[in-house]
Formats: structure tokens, C-alpha cells, sequence
């Protein structure tokens, strides 16, 4: 009779089965880390994020870029504006003789070099933090352009009124009739360059560049006036010689037009042309 078998009762200080076989036990599933536990959180290294948690408010990089060049569009604007001020009051000073209005076009200039000067600094930090690239860095480019044209044009304007207060003081020759004409197709030239790069029109810009040609008309026809007074009556030679170089500077402030014209274009269509 063979003897009966009893269960093996498992032994808690050996282990069970499998240990005792020496096979190694299988990995069971994850345990998802609780409250108050230490674990990878979902967002990597940032403690703070959690899911679900509204995300940190912080200005967005492209909102921040398109404010500054909004705010140094707005400054290149009011450069122009102050331009086309300071050239009107010139052209007054000159045909009305008035010394005092001349002699304030030119203290008032400070105010356009000092915003030149703060939109060239604001571009500059722009670029250095913002680092535009492709569209919005050409309109960079054409805006610095654009305020240092203007700034040069207002230079212009300044020695308009100094001859112009030179005029007043010599003996009173009728002013040749071509030069009104220039200073407000100057000014109607500048207007249309600025709204043309508010718009980014190519169209406007081009039709912009195309009217210098008509200034140049003008100019020339000063120049042979200016040389005929000069022939006729030596003693007005100082006078003509003035009104000479009124026109030149016109002549000189519409190639800055056209200039910011060619900016324009630049900036609509990635292309350097020369309309001048």
C-alpha cells in the first residue's frame, strides 16, 4: 500500500512556487502614480504645468512683433507729416517774404531729427529681438530707409527758408513762377510716397516715381530763367542765384520721394528697382 501524499503548505518565510523554481517573475502592469506620489509629469521639466491648467499669459512673439512695427509705422508717418509742414511753411516764408516764419521752419527741424532718431533705435531693437525674418524684416528695411529720407528732406526744407530769409532781406525781384509750382508738387509728391507705404501699394509708388519727371521739367526751366536774369542785369545775379538754388533743393527733396517710392516697391515685391 503506498503511502498517501500531503499538500505542500506554503512555507511565507521561503516563498512561493515560482521563487523556488528560479524562473523569474513576470512584470505586471504600471502603477499610475497617485496624489502626493513623485512621478514624470506630462510636460517634462516644468513642475508648475499640470494638465488641464490654463497656460501662463505672456505676450505671443508675433503679437509683440507686429505691435512694434505698427508703432514704428505710425512714428515714419508723422516724420512725414512734419515734413510736409515744415516744406509749406518754407514755401510760404518765401513767397510772402516773411523772415520770421522762415526762421521758425528751421528751429522747429530739432523735433523732426529727434524722431528720426528714436524710429531708427526702435527699428534697431526690433531687429535685435524680435529677428524678423522675409516680409516683415524688408518692411523694416524700407521703414529705416524711409525715416532717413525724410530727415534729409526736412534738411532741405531748412535751407529753403535760409534763402528764402536771405531773399527777404535783398532787393525784392519777382520770384519765378516755376518755383511755387515745385514746392506743392513736392508736397503732393510726399503725400502720395507716404500713402503709398501705409497701403504697400506698388502701383502708387510706381506712379509716384513716374511724376519726378515733371519736377526735373521744372527745375530745368528755372535753371534758363535764372540764367537769363543773370545775363540781363548783372545786379540781380545774388537774387537769381538764390532762387537757383530754392529750386535745387526742390529738385533734390522729389529724388528723396522717388527714393522712398522705390522703397515701396521693394517691400511689395522683393525686387530693387531704380525708377529714378
Amino acid at each position: 500500500m503506498s503511502r498517501r501524499e500531503e499538500p505542500m503548505t506554503p512555507d511565507p518565510a521561503k516563498g512561493t512556487g515560482p521563487a523556488e523554481t528560479g524562473k523569474p517573475t513576470p512584470a505586471g502592469p504600471p502603477v499610475a502614480a497617485t496624489a502626493g506620489t513623485a512621478g514624470p509629469r506630462p510636460d517634462g521639466d516644468n513642475p508648475a504645468a499640470v494638465p488641464g491648467d490654463a497656460p501662463a499669459t505672456r505676450p505671443r512673439p508675433r503679437a509683440t512683433l507686429d505691435s512694434e512695427v505698427r508703432t514704428i509705422k505710425d512714428d515714419v508717418l508723422r516724420l512725414g507729416a512734419l515734413v510736409e509742414v515744415a516744406l509749406e511753411r518754407a514755401g510760404r516764408a518765401l513767397t510772402d517774404r516773411n523772415a520770421d516764419l522762415a526762421d521758425s521752419v528751421r528751429w522747429d527741424d530739432a523735433e523732426v531729427n529727434d524722431l528720426q532718431r528714436r524710429v531708427s533705435n526702435a527699428i534697431a531693437v526690433t531687429l535685435a529681438t524680435q529677428q524678423p525674418m522675409a516680409r516683415d524684416l524688408r518692411e523694416l528695411l524700407a521703414l529705416y530707409h524711409a525715416a532717413a529720407e525724410l530727415e534729409r528732406m526736412g534738411d532741405y526744407a531748412v535751407n529753403i527758408a535760409k534763402l528764402a530769409q536771405q531773399l527777404a532781406s535783398e532787393p525784392e525781384i519777382p520770384l519765378f513762377s516755376q518755383i511755387p509750382l515745385m514746392e506743392r508738387l513736392c508736397r503732393s509728391q510726399l503725400h502720395a510716397a507716404m500713402r503709398a507705404l501705409v497701403d504697400v501699394s506698388e502701383a502708387d509708388a510706381r506712379a509716384v516715381c513716374a511724376n519726378d519727371d515733371e519736377l526735373d521739367r521744372l527745375y530745368d526751366a528755372v535753371y534758363r530763367s535764372a540764367m537769363e536774369v543773370m545775363q540781363a542785369d548783372p545786379s540781380r545775379v545774388p537774387q537769381a542765384t538764390h532762387m537757383l538754388f530754392i529750386a535745387h533743393h526742390l529738385e533734390r527733396l522729389g529724388d528723396r520721394v522717388t527714393n522712398i517710392g522705390e522703397d515701396v516697391v521693394y517691400l511689395a515685391t522683393g525686387q530693387i528697382e531704380d525708377l529714378n
